[in-house]
C-alpha cells in the first residue's frame, strides 16, 4: 500500500529523517520530518491553472501546532486549537519569506504549504524543523521551486555558537538567531541578541549557514528518489508590451521619481499609468495583469538604475545619509509614558503603560504555560499612508513587525527583581514612508524611558535596502524609503544600542546575498544606528527618575513560603481585607514574593504594614507598640505584632517589689515593648520598664 521512501542525515548531535510516501499521498508532495522525538508535516498543494487576474504570487503558508503533540489539552473555554497564535503566525511568516523569492518567474498559481506539528519532545522546536520540511515537500511536489533551502537556529554561548539549541539552552545563550538559506547564499535572518558586535552577528550567520549544507544534502536526496516532474510555467512574451510603455511613460516616470515629497511623487506615479493605459490600444489594455507587470517593470529600472549609476536616490539623498529625526517626549498627559519619533515622512507615536503582576500575559503555549512581562503591540492604520481601506484585528504583518520591534527592545529591560512591573508599548504608526519597525524601536525606546523604565541603553533601529544588478554592481541603502523597499532587492533591519545589536531580520527578493554585501549592510547600519542614537538623545537620554503621577508604585516583599496560606487567608479573604482597607493592589507568589502597587505611597506602606504583621518574625531586642488585650495579677498581655501577643510581667513594668499591674496599665491601652526573649516553651517575654512611653525610646541604664 506505502511506497515509502526516507532519508536520514546526522545534523549537529541530532539525526534528521525525511520520510514521503507513508502521510498524505494525495498532497503534491508531503514530508515528514523528525528531529529527535519532534515531528511535523508538512503538505504542499498547488493549482495546476494560474489565477486569472492578479500580478502576484498567491502563496500561504500555515504552521499549526497541535496540543496532542504534546500530551496537552487546550486551556480556556475552548478546548479546540482556535484561531492561529502570536507564535504560529511568527513561525509562518518565517517559513514564507525564504520560500517565496524561490519560485520561477510568472508562477501564478495558487500554491498552500500546511506545516502541522504532530510530536513534540519539548526539547527540539519544532519551527526550524518545519521550514525543513516544507522546503523538502515543495522540492518533491514538482512545483517550480528552485530550492531547496534549509533552516536552522543558532545560539551563542561562553563564545562559541550553537546549532538548534533547546529552550532552556536559549536561557544562557547571548544570541537566539534563526536563518535560512540554499546552498551559495542566505535568504533569510530573523534574531535577538544581547548587543553583540556585527562581526559576532554575521559569524552567527555564516555558521548557520554551514550547518544547513547537510540538510540540503538530505533533501536533494529524497527528490532524486521521489521528486515528481517539474511543472512547466509558460512566460508570457511582453516584450514589444515593453519596448511602447518605455516610450510612453519612462519620461514620466522619471519626473515622478524625482519628485521628493511621497504624496506628490505617488500622484505622478498614478498619473504616469493612467498615461500609459491611454497610450495602448484597446486591446492591449485589456489584458491589465500584462500592464501592470510591464508598468512596475519600468518603475523598477528607472529608480535601480539611477541609484547604481549615480549613488543619488528618489529623495535626493546620497546612498548613506539617514534622513532629518525629531524627537518628542511626554507628550500625552494621561500616559505613563509617551514619545513621538518622526524620521523623514515614516512617525510612530510610541505609548508605555505600566502595570502589575495581574497584567501580565498569560500564555499557553504547546511547551508548556508562560507568563510575559513585556509586551509591544503594532499598529499601522491605513490613514499613515494616506488611504483609506481595512481597519480590523492585527493582521500577520502587524504581529510580526510587533515581534521584531518586541525583540530589539527586550534585550535591555531591567531584571523583573529590579523594575518589578509589566510593561506594555503601544506603537501608533501615523506616517509611514518606509520602516516602521524600526520607528518603533526607536519610539519605544523613548516612551519607555519617559515612564521611568530604568533600560540598560537606549535602542534605535535602521532599515537598509538593497539594489543588485544582473551585472554584479550593488548598492547597499541606509534608511530606506517605501519604493526603495518595493522596488529593491532586499529589506536588512538592524537594530541595537551604542553597545552592539540587539536585533537583526533580513529578507531578500533575489536568490540570496553574499557574505560581502551582509558585511557591507552591517556596517553601514553601524553608522546609521549611531546617527538616529545622537538624534535621540536630544530628546531624553536616559530613564526619568520620577513616574507619572497616575502610574503605579510598586514595592516588593519576600515572606516565608510557609505564610503565604496565612497571608491570603480562607477563600482569600485576608488579603481581599488588606487591598480594601489599604487601597492598594497585592499580588502574591508560589515562592512568597508580594508585589504591592498604588499610586499612593501611604496606600503601599499601610499595606505593607498589614503583611508583615501577618508573615513576619517579631525580632529579640526590638521594640514594638502594642495594645494591652489583658490584665492579670502577675502582669499584662499586650499584642503587639499582628495576631501575637506576649506578657509583659509586672516586674518589667516597675522595679516596685509587690506592685500590682493594673496600677500601670488597663485593657486598650497603647504601650510600647521591648521583645526581651522566648521562654522555655517559646513564650514571648515583654518588657516595659526600659522603654519611655511617651516616644517609644530605649532608656539609657546610665540615666
Amino acid at each position: 500500500m506505502f511506497d515509502i521512501i526516507r532519508k536520514e542525515v546526522q545534523w549537529g548531535d541530532e539525526t534528521l529523517i525525511l520520510e514521503s510516501g507513508r502521510v498524505a499521498r494525495q498532497a503534491d508532495g508531503a514530508v515528514l520530518a523528525t528531529l529527535g522525538e519532534t515531528t511535523v508535516l508538512a503538505a504542499v498543494t498547488f493549482q495546476k491553472k494560474p489565477k486569472p487576474g492578479i500580478d502576484f504570487f498567491p502563496l500561504t503558508i500555515h504552521y499549526q501546532e497541535k496540543y496532542y503533540a504534546a500530551g496537552k489539552i487546550p486551556g480556556g473555554y475552548l478546548k479546540r486549537e482556535a484561531r492561529p497564535s502570536d507564535h504560529e503566525t511568527l513561525t509562518s511568516r518565517l517559513i514564507d519569506r525564504p520560500l517565496r523569492p524561490l519560485f520561477a518567474d510568472g508562477f501564478r498559481n495558487e500554491t498552500q504549504v500546511i506545516c502541522t506539528v504532530l510530536s513534540h519532545d519539548l526539547e527540539h522546536q519544532p519551527d526550524m524543523l518545519a521550514m525543513v520540511a516544507a522546503s523538502a515537500a515543495l522540492t518533491i511536489s514538482g512545483a517550480p521551486f528552485l530550492g531547496p533551502i534549509g533552516g536552522a537556529r543558532v545560539g551563542f554561548v561562553n563564545g562559541e555558537y550553537t546549532l538548534n539549541p533547546s529552550k532552556d539552552d536559549l536561557e544562557d545563550s547571548k544570541l537566539d538567531l534563526i536563518m535560512a538559506g540554499t546552498r551559495d547564499a542566505v535568504m533569510m535572518v530573523e534574531s535577538e541578541a544581547s548587543e553583540l558586535s556585527e562581526e559576532q552577528m554575521l559569524g552567527a550567520v555564516m555558521f548557520g549557514h554551514k550547518a544547513i549544507q547537510p540538510v540540503l544534502d538530505c533533501i536533494i536526496d529524497l527528490a532524486e528518489a521521489c521528486a515528481k516532474e517539474p511543472f512547466e510555467v509558460e512566460q508570457d512574451d511582453n516584450s514589444a508590451l515593453m519596448t511602447k510603455a518605455r516610450g510612453i511613460v519612462e519620461a514620466p516616470l522619471r519626473d515622478a521619481f524625482s519628485t521628493l515629497d511621497k504624496q506628490e511623487r505617488t500622484s505622478k506615479v498614478a498619473a504616469a499609468k493612467d498615461t500609459l493605459i491611454a497610450g495602448l490600444t484597446e486591446e492591449e489594455a485589456a489584458d491589465s495583469t500584462a500592464v501592470s507587470g510591464v508598468f512596475k517593470a519600468l518603475e523598477k529600472e528607472v529608480v535601480r538604475g539611477d541609484i547604481v549609476k549615480t549613488g543619488k536616490r528618489i529623495d535626493g539623498r546620497d546612498l548613506t545619509t539617514v534622513r532629518p529625526i525629531e524627537c518628542h517626549v511626554g507628550m500625552l498627559p494621561r500616559t505613563h509614558g509617551s514619545a513621538l519619533f518622526t524620521r523623514g515622512e515614516t512617525q510612530a507615536l510610541c505609548v508605555t503603560t505600566l502595570g502589575t503582576g495581574d497584567d501580565e500575559q498569560r500564555i499557553d503555549a504547546l511547551d508548556g504555560d508562560r507568563r510575559e512581562r513585556f509586551l509591544l503591540h503594532y499598529n499601522f492604520p491605513p490613514y499613515s499612508v494616506g488611504e483609506a481601506g481595512r481597519f480590523g484585528p492585527p493582521g500577520r504583518r502587524e504581529v510580526g513587525h510587533g515581534k521584531l520591534a518586541w525583540r530589539a527592545l527586550h534585550a535591555v529591560l531591567p531584571a523583573a527583581t529590579d523594575f518589578p512591573y509589566t510593561i506594555r508599548i503601544v506603537s501608533e504608526i501615523t506616517e509611514s514612508n518606509g520602516s516602521s519597525s524600526m520607528a518603533s524601536v526607536c519610539g519605544g525606546s523613548l516612551s519607555m524611558m519617559d515612564a521611568g523604565v530604568p533600560l540598560i541603553r537606549p535602542v534605535a533601529g535602521v532599515a537598509m535596502g538593497l539594489i543588485l544588478e544582473k551585472s554584479g554592481e550593488f548598492a547597499v541603502l541606509t534608511d530606506i524609503l517605501g519604493d526603495e523597499d518595493h522596488l529593491g532587492d532586499m529589506d536588512f533591519k538592524v537594530a541595537g544600542t551604542s553597545e552592539g545589536i540587539t536585533s537583526l531580520q533580513m529578507d531578500i527578493k533575489v536568490t540570496g546575498i553574499t557574505e560581502d554585501i551582509m558585511k557591507q549592510a552591517l556596517a553601514q547600519a553601524h553608522e546609521g544606528r549611531n546617527t538616529i542614537l545622537g538624534e535621540m538623545s536630544k530628546a531624553l537620554s536616559e530613564g526619568r527618575q520620577e513616574f507619572s503621577d497616575y502610574a503605579p508604585r510598586i514595592e516588593t516583599l519576600q515572606i516565608a513560603t510557609d505564610k503565604i496560606r496565612e497571608v491570603i487567608g480562607s477563600g482569600g479573604k485576608v488579603i481581599r481585607g488588606i487591598v480594601e482597607e489599604s487601597g492598594a493592589k497585592v499580588d502574591i507568589n508560589d515562592e512568597g514574593i508580594i508585589k504591592i502597587a498604588s499610586p499612593d505611597a501611604e496606600s503601599i506602606a499601610k499595606a505593607k504594614k498589614m503583611i508583615m504583621a501577618i508573615a513576619a518574625e517579631p525580632e529579640e531586642g526590638v521594640i514594638y507598640e502594642g495594645k494591652v488585650v489583658k490584665v492579670l495579677d502577675f502582669g499584662a498581655f499586650v499584642n503587639f505584632f499582628g495576631p501575637k501577643d506576649g506578657l509583659v510581667h509586672v516586674s518589667q513594668m516597675t522595679n516596685e517589689r509587690g506592685a500590682n499591674p493594673k496600677d500601670f496599665v488597663k485593657e486598650g491601652d497603647q504601650v510600647w515593648v521591648k521583645l526581651m526573649g522566648f521562654d522555655d516553651r517559646g513564650k514571648v517575654r515583654l518588657g516595659m520598664k526600659m522603654v519611655d512611653q511617651s516616644t517609644g525610646k530605649e532608656i539609657d541604664p546610665a540615666g
